[in-house]
């Protein structure tokens, strides 16, 4: 799918299916999901391309370039494919739809009933962004899985190429379950349809030996991990075993986020934004106790700067100390009408400076010309998402 559009999904169960799938079983972030699915309603997703285990797609941010979003999706191993296959054949009704080109919904069923999930389940989504809103998703990799239920409504065999096989490969494999006889030429088709890359004409891939045929680069899920160390340092040097951990940590963290995508090496941040980042990491952990001691920082206050920075790294930080300003009434009252016609009554918004305030949300102008979403969280106003080109990106109904 190419091209920046509005986006209405869906329009059949295939579509529907994935997008219960996404918000109830696979376990991503609820609060970040239905900002990614704005975005993806406001055609802000381009160039997304489904393929074995892999979704791609470029999104548009804030910034000139779109940020690259690489979703990786867990592929069924061959027992798996057994399994689902057994129990499709078993199913005359399914077998006859799925050979005449339809991909019947009960195959799901048939699928679950001999432990298998075609629909992601808990774990099997995990997506990475180039953006450097550290939140797992950050809206635009929320609004490219949003779109994969576009794309499901258009082809439901996506799935199946998700999970690992294409349309052509799990035909060629009913077939030769149908027919044991067929068994030999059904082999060919289904390792030719295997190794064949996606955009190759059927002539092109069989024309070429297996050996020939590019194979896409592996996708590495995360930084790896930090050795063991041999022995403690002595005791007289300045620092310990746990303190060079997590100085090394943080250095292989950096540099693979930094091959990755656009996030930049973090060398230049004064001591507060670096303590901020540092925050956002230790979030969650055992070391966050550690570095709320050392810092000398409020708990609620560090994590404050540790939710900002999550959200849009330096220029959130720069959001949350920026002094309250009054823009053009012109401005705020556009800003405004954009949120009356993205449905918020107009009785609950109100103007105050720069920002609309609804409910306990605020919707603030920064002087960079973005938008930022604050919540009010104990009596403070608190950076709630990365920023938005307009107010109504940043609204998701609360």
């Amino acid at each position: 799918m190419t091209g920046r559009r509005r986006v209405k999904f869906t329009t059949t169960w295939w579509g529907a299916a994935w997008i219960e799938a996404l918000e109830r079983r696979a376990r991503l972030d609820p609060n970040r999901l239905p900002r990614g699915r704005i975005y993806a309603r406001h055609g802000h997703v381009e160039d997304l391309v489904l393929s074995p285990g892999l979704i791609t797609a470029r999104v548009h941010g804030t910034r000139i370039r779109p940020y690259r979003v690489i979703v990786t999706v867990r592929q069924l191993d061959d027992p798996e494919w057994d399994r689902f296959l057994d129990a499709v054949v078993a199913k005359a009704v399914h077998a006859a739809a799925l050979l005449d080109g339809e991909l019947d919904p009960g195959i799901v069923e048939d699928a679950t009933a001999v432990g298998v999930e075609l629909l992601p389940v808990a774990g099997e989504l995990r997506p990475r962004c180039s953006c450097p809103d550290w939140a797992d998703p950050c809206k635009h990799a929320a609004a490219v899985c949003y779109l994969v239920a576009v794309e499901l409504d258009r082809d439901p065999f996506d799935l199946l190429e998700l999970r690992g096989r294409s349309r052509d490969m799990v035909m060629a494999e009913l077939r030769r379950r149908r027919s044991p006889g067929t068994a030999e030429v059904a082999a060919p088709v289904v390792e030719a349809a295997a190794v064949a890359e996606r955009g190759a004409t059927a002539r092109e891939a069989w024309q070429r030996r297996v050996g020939e045929l590019p194979h896409p680069p592996p996708v590495r899920p995360g930084p790896g991990r930090l050795a063991v160390w041999p022995a403690d340092p002595p005791a007289d040097a300045p620092f310990t075993a746990a303190g060079l951990a997590a100085v090394a940590g943080d250095a292989i963290d950096r540099a693979w986020r930094m091959s990755c995508g656009d996030a930049s090496s973090a060398l230049s941040l004064d001591l507060d934004a670096d303590l901020a980042r540092r925050a956002a990491t230790a979030l969650g952990t055992p070391g966050w106790a550690t570095l709320v001691e050392r810092s000398g920082v409020d708990a609620r206050e560090l994590l404050r700067r540790a939710s900002a920075w999550r959200h849009a790294g330096a220029d959130g930080l720069r959001a949350m100390a920026e002094a309250r300003w009054k823009p053009d009434v012109v401005t705020m009252a556009e800003a405004r009408t954009r949120l009356v016609e993205a449905g918020i009554p107009a009785g609950r918004i109100r103007v105050d400076r720069n920002a609309l305030v609804v409910d306990g949300v605020q919707l603030r102008l920064g002087h960079d010309g973005r938008w930022w979403r604050f919540e009010k969280r104990s009596n403070r106003w608190e950076l709630g998402s990365a920023p938005g080109e307009t107010p109504d990106e940043l609204w998701d109904g609360g």
